[in-house]
């Protein structure tokens, strides 16, 4: 027994020591693919798809079966490739009869690979959710799959996972309590983990942090998009979290540290094995909504979502620290986590393509129309992180007179039908009121559907009416704006923090700042709150004045009247 207590004070001395090293080291970076599924009647076909993801430079792809004509057209093209085993092909993988799992990965990943870069096989998807039958299946069948790709030299190349929904989590907030589930912690979770580790592999998330935004009243929507905002604390471990896609997949690294190792059957000790313990995890998907889901679901609120995380997997998280005041220099070294901080970011964006016959709830999560045209105000950029072409664009709906007077009728009597609040507020056109001249079809028409459009995202959708509406991007001459507001700095939060908002706003956020750059119209007076107050009533006008788009954690607010900054007046529109 001595023995044995000078073996674990040694241990404690050994790790004391190797701990700053272990959990500290950054991450040298991650990679961002895409979610190809095909549950749709109108999508292009496979090699049009590929032309798709090499003209927006994504180098990896992962789909939800192993269909021989996606396989093939994704030959030679150096996209890595995550296929699937299914659901329904799990129980004959876990049971082997017949040497099923030699027989499948012969058939479906060593007949196409190398030419085609398959590079993992995720067993069955949300088996716990979708499937929970095949619970006490689903390692087994991850262990015959390996076995598999071993008895054929692919398993250096190609590893074995599953992925999870995060409701396998309770609780999961803050992050630092995170914890599986009792009915899988145990049985399932923990002989997971070991054999993730034993392999070199990955555990697979689902993550979709909108759906923990709309079930927190109170939470910014700010601190869901990566935008600025003031951080949320946990309190169980003192760190504090500026996004919920940190906070989520922390929850996910903590849990794991207390599932016991079957090796070791001590609760709580798995993050002290050699290697740093838990293995790291992958967002098998992380989705956004373009449309619907209570309003949280626009283009744009999709585009700052997925622009913030890319930004985080391919640059690191300085962005966001120095948006919410903090040295971009201490962050700038930060790719993983606040309790992974040397954890590579590895994240499959749900999804590629809106697909039409997806539940209705599921439909509207794309990059691209099947069409093949960006969703997105201006789409992702693959190679560095965030969106690519510069600020963003403004746009407006108006009325298309050629239709007739009849069609705007009949479309402004829709669009005006407000009684659920989530179309148009017409009371401005109503007689006796600001925006009732001129009194023609046209003009209250195009105040209408430019109301219902803003207030739907612009969602290109959202400016149709059968044809009665168009999108333009000048913000039409003599359009009435019955309530214009501003967005200025606040100077009493100091030039440290205007500053880091001005860099956001100027940068990631999408702001045009031409104006203030040395020499332009409005660079004086050159002070930092006059440059900021500038950056952000152009991020907020470009948002269509969206709640939360005059936050900057605390550096913004908004006026009613229209500021003027030296030889500047401030636009009310983009």
């Amino acid at each position: 027994m001595k023995s044995m207590a000078l073996m674990t004070r040694l241990l404690v001395v050994l790790l004391g020591t190797a701990l700053p090293l272990l959990f500290f080291s950054p991450a040298e970076g991650g990679e961002v693919g895409v979610c190809y599924g095909r549950v749709a009647t109108d999508l292009p076909d496979p090699a049009s798809v590929v032309q798709l993801l090499k003209k927006n430079g994504i180098t990896m792809v992962r789909i939800y079966d192993t269909d021989p004509t996606v396989l093939r057209s994704l030959a030679n093209t150096n996209i890595k490739v995550m296929v699937e085993l299914t659901n329904e092909e799990l129980p004959l993988a876990a049971a082997d009869q017949n040497n099923f799992a030699l027989q499948w990965v012969q058939s479906n990943v060593k007949a196409y690979y190398p030419a085609t870069l398959i590079n993992g096989v995720t067993i069955g998807n949300e088996v716990f959710k979708e499937a929970s039958q095949l619970n006490s299946q689903l390692v087994p069948a991850m262990k015959n799959v390996q076995a598999a790709l071993a008895k054929l030299g692919l398993a250096d190349a190609i590893k074995v996972t599953t992925p999870i929904a995060f409701d396998a989590l309770n609780p999961s907030f803050p992050p630092s309590a995170g914890t599986f589930r009792d009915d899988i912690a145990l049985s399932v979770m923990s002989p997971m983990v070991d054999f993730l580790q034993q392999t070199g592999s990955y555990l697979m998330v689902n993550f979709y942090p909108y759906l923990a935004y709309l079930a927190t009243p109170g939470m910014s929507i700010n601190y869901l998009l990566f935008r600025p905002n003031s951080g949320v604390l946990d309190t169980g471990s003192g760190q504090m979290y500026f996004s919920l896609f940190d906070a989520q997949l922390d929850a996910v690294y903590y849990a794991m540290e207390k599932l016991p190792s079957s090796s070791m059957h001590v609760g709580g000790m798995r993050k002290l094995t050699a290697g740093g313990g838990s293995p790291d995890v992958h967002h098998g998907e992380e989705g956004h909504p373009n449309k619907g889901h209570g309003g949280v679901g626009t283009p744009q609120n999709a585009q700052d979502f997925m622009a913030g995380l890319t930004r985080q997997v391919l640059q690191g998280n300085s962005g966001t620290a120095a948006a919410n005041g903090h040295s971009p220099l201490a962050a700038s070294a930060v790719r993983g986590t606040p309790h992974r901080p040397n954890a590579d970011l590895n994240v499959y964006i749900f999804a590629l393509f809106n697909e039409n016959s997806k539940p209705e709830d599921d439909q509207d999560f794309g990059l691209f129309y099947p069409n093949q045209q960006p969703v997105y105000p201006n789409p992702i950029d693959f190679v560095h992180g965030g969106t690519s072409g510069g600020p963003l664009q403004a746009s407006y709906c108006v009325a298309n007179a050629a239709v007739g007077d009849a069609a705007l009728q009949a479309a402004l009597d829709f669009a005006c039908d407000n009684r659920d609040g989530k179309r148009a507020d017409c009371s401005a056109i109503q007689p006796g009121q600001p925006c009732f001249e001129p009194d023609t079809k046209l003009a209250h028409a195009s105040y209408a559907f430019n109301d219902y459009y803003q207030k739907n995202g612009r969602d290109r959708s959202a400016c149709d009416f059968s044809g009665a509406g168009t999108i333009v991007n000048q913000a039409p001459s003599g359009a009435c704006d019955p309530s214009p507001s501003w967005c200025v700095a606040n100077a009493a939060v100091g030039d440290t923090r205007l500053q880091a908002a001005l860099d956001y706003a100027c940068g990631p956020g999408g702001a045009n700042c031409t104006d203030i750059q040395p020499g332009a119209r409005c660079f004086d007076p050159d002070t930092k709150v006059a440059h900021a107050s500038f950056a952000f009533n152009s991020y907020y006008q470009l948002r269509g004045r969206a709640t939360g788009t005059c936050d900057f954690a605390g550096a913004g607010t908004i006026v009613g009247q229209a500021p003027k900054i030296g030889n500047c007046v401030l636009p009310s529109t983009a």
